[in-house]
Order: C-alpha cells, then structure tokens, then sequence
C-alpha cells in the first residue's frame, strides 16, 4: 500500500520567544522538521506534504533545500490540528493509499514505529493512533480504550476526572487511508474549550460510521514535543547522546564521547578515531580509519580513508581530503580538494583549489582566492613544494614538482619543476583599488566573471 507523509509544522512556538518559526529550529545542525522527515522518509512514501503557516516562506525555503519535492502548503490561519491537516488535501488529489500525520516539532518518532502504525492499517484498523504511557500525563490527551479498541481521544480540557485519571496518552500521530482521513476532517467540529478543529475528534467520528481504531504504544521518550529552548537543549542532548552510542556500536573510536557533537548526517566509518571536542556540522563524511583530532570542526566535506584532520582545524563546505591526505593544526579548507597523500600540515588557508598527490603545503601559505568580487582557483601539481608563507595569488596553477621559495608571492604560473622566488617591492598606487573595485562590481552585476 503507498504511502504519503503530512507534516505538520504551522505553528509559531510563542513560547520559544523567537523570531524564527519553531520547526526552523535546529537539533543536530538541523531544522526540527527535517527529522520527523527523515523518520517518515523511511516509508518510502510516494508523497510529502509540508503544511507550513507562521513563517512560511522561510519554512518553505527550508523544506525545499531539503527535497525539492516536498509540496509545502500554507495553513494561513491556526485553526488547529484538524483544520491543518486539511490544507494537505489538494496536495494529495488523486493519491491512493495511506496518509501518516506527523508533527515538525516531535523529532524523535522512530521508523520502526511508524513501520508498526502501517501494520495495524494492514491488519484491518481503519484508523490508527500512536499512544504512549506518560510517567505524568499533565495535559496530554487521553486514550480511551476499550476490549483493545480505541472509543477516543478526549483533550486534557474536555476530560472527566475519571478520563483524567488514564495514563494512555496521545501523540498526535495518525496513520487512515488518505480519502478516508480527509472525509472524516470535515465532519469535524469546534465545540470544545479551544474552539479549535481536533484532529483527535475523527476517532469518534469513525467509530460513528462503523470504522475501527487501534492504538499503537511507543516509548515516551519518542513522542518528545519542543515548545520551548529549554525543551530544545534538552533535545539537543537526548540527540547526541544517541549518535554517540550509535558511533561506539558501529565501532567508532570516540575518545572523550561527551565532548564530540554530531550532525543529523553525520556518518563515519568504522575504524575511525575521534578525538575530544570535535564538532560536526551538516553534510560530513569521514571513512573508515581517517582520524579526526581534537578541537577540529568540520562542515560540508568528505574525509577519505586513513586521511587525518586537526587539531585545530577547520575543514568547511566543498572540502574534500583523498586517502591518507593530512590536514594539520590551525589550517582551513574551503572548496578544495587535497589528493592523496598531499600534507598541509600548518597555519594555513587552502580555499577553491587543488592539492596534488603527495604535494607539501608549507606553513603559512595562503591561496589569495577573493579578489573582493569574485573567487579564483588556485592547482598546485602533484608532489610540489610550497615553501612557507608562501602567497598564492590565483588564478595561478603551480606546475608537478614545482617548489616556491619562502616568503614568495606567487602571481603567475610556475611550471613543472620549476622554483618560484618571489619577492616584490611594495608599491603604492593612490585610488586604484577603488577604481578597480567598482569596474569588478560592475562586472559582476553584468555576470561577467572573468575567473
């Protein structure tokens, strides 16, 4: 049976004083939908729709930079649960199958959950509610069960003392055939204390049309809601705590596991030591026995096999190290790609370049990559010598075993095997950058990039 996901993520959060939409959020260098996404995406769903409200433009944005395929529709009034849910039905004209609601701001749902709400769809329920035991229901909706079917669900608000006293809580997730969840929201009613629309009121509505509805039970800790910042860090640390024990059991090194941080996508092969205090950003892959060294951030790059990061360092977007390729204290690399074996070892800045096989960076050198407007590429050839504070001025291409002298100042190719020595005397030239500055913009507005 196909399935499709209907995320909810309208809401504000007013109470995480905040400018930002709630699900815009991060946990684990990510948006809070992005992981009731990533648990829904396990389906394998045939559709997604995102029902976005305050904020919209930047959720859709978000959403879109995730898949482009997301339908993101606007609930423009907070009517509730039901009322949002109701917004996803264009979206999914002519879709035959299940319909799974989900919610942005509850990240920790797992698949394997969501996989046992399909089975009871597929074991006949013709609506099915995922419930949990609350060690203190507060103002949780309640479950009301019966002989194992599920009457239903009754807002902390609209309950009797003795629906109080029920420990079955509710999540909010919902899994029904998607025509029949549809048809069911609009026999639903605002005759309640919120004078919202429930989405909790189609379980009556159901069993009223003869329909069925199960309950399945999950951890409490999976149906974590976040309302608030501190809600948030705690989040955050429930978060990491589980990637780092997921890290040990797949046979990763963590030397001080506390002190390093993942991303949602993080991945790292086994064999792979991690020292203390290192921090991962988004879009990071580190292979099987690369080491990373403490007090090293890395974002956006590919570390391969055997390769080693840090201490100290700083590998950004685009950063790619070939197989035992070494990048040492205090360097940063942006847009580059160090090949194999290649060291850059000290006090450096690589960015929009190329590092060939088995070339030495000495320290300080610096790939001059930004003229103010525009950036340029720098290639230095396999097994070259760049002698220490070295400053590359791209575009330039330094050629196989070519060495440049310390100190030099590199403005034009050097060839294979060549030595550069260069060292110029300073000059002054009154308003030539500004000149140069505004001719550059103007280039660029007219998208001639001379690089």
């Amino acid at each position: 049976m196909p399935t499709s996901l209907i995320i909810l993520a309208a809401g504000q959060g007013t109470r995480m004083q905040s400018d930002l939409p709630k699900v815009l959020h991060e946990l684990g260098s990510a948006p809070l939908f992005a992981h009731a996404l990533a648990s829904g995406r396990a389906l394998e769903p045939e559709r997604v729709v995102l029902v976005a409200g305050h904020g919209f433009d930047d959720v859709q944005r978000a959403a879109l930079a995730i898949d482009n395929e997301i339908a993101v529709v606007e609930q423009a009034d907070q009517k509730g649960t039901a009322h949002a849910v109701a917004q996803a039905k264009a979206a999914l004209e002519g879709f035959d199958g299940d319909a799974m609601v989900l919610y942005g701001d509850t990240p920790f749902i797992r698949p394997e959950t969501l996989d046992a709400m399909l089975a009871a769809r597929a074991a006949g329920a013709d609506v099915v509610v995922l419930g949990f035991e609350a060690a203190d229901p507060g103002r949780y909706g309640r479950l009301v069960v019966e002989g194992g079917a599920l009457l239903r669900i009754v807002e902390f608000k609209d309950a009797t003392e003795a629906e109080r006293a029920i420990s079955l809580c509710n999540s909010g997730v919902v899994a029904a055939d998607a025509s029949t969840l549809f048809s069911l929201i609009e026999e639903v009613g605002n005759a309640n204390a919120s004078g919202e629309y429930y989405l909790t009121d189609i379980v009556e509505i159901a069993r009223a049309r003869g329909l069925s509805a199960a309950t399945v039970s999950c951890d409490e800790a999976e149906t974590l809601g976040i309302n608030t910042r501190a809600e948030l860090a705690r989040a955050e640390a429930l978060f990491q705590a589980h990637k780092r024990a997921e890290a040990l059991e797949n046979g990763v090194t963590l030397v001080a596991p506390e002190t390093v941080y993942f991303a949602q996508d993080t991945w790292v092969g086994r064999d792979a030591v991690i020292e203390p205090n290192v921090v991962f950003g988004p879009g990071v892959t580190v292979e099987t026995g690369a080491r990373i060294r403490a007090f090293s951030h890395l974002e956006g790059c590919h570390v391969s096999r055997d390769a080693q990061v840090g201490p100290f360092a700083r590998l950004r977007p685009g950063a790619e190290l070939a197989e035992g390729a070494k990048v040492g204290n205090f360097v940063e690399i942006k847009n580059a790609e160090i090949a194999e074996g290649a060291k850059v070892n000290h006090l450096t800045y690589i960015g929009d370049a190329f590092v060939g096989a088995g070339a030495n960076i000495g320290a300080g050198t610096i790939t001059c990559n930004y003229d103010g407007v525009f950036k340029h590429h720098t290639h230095i050839g396999a097994r070259a010598f760049i002698g220490s504070d070295t400053m590359l001025v791209a575009p330039v291409q330094i050629g196989d075993d070519a060495m440049t002298a310390t100190g030099s100042v590199v403005t034009r190719d050097v060839p294979d095997g060549a030595m550069a020595i260069g060292r110029a005397r300073l000059e002054i030239k009154e308003g030539l950058w500004r000149r140069m500055y505004e001719k550059m913009k103007a280039a660029k507005k007219s998208g001639k990039n001379r690089a």
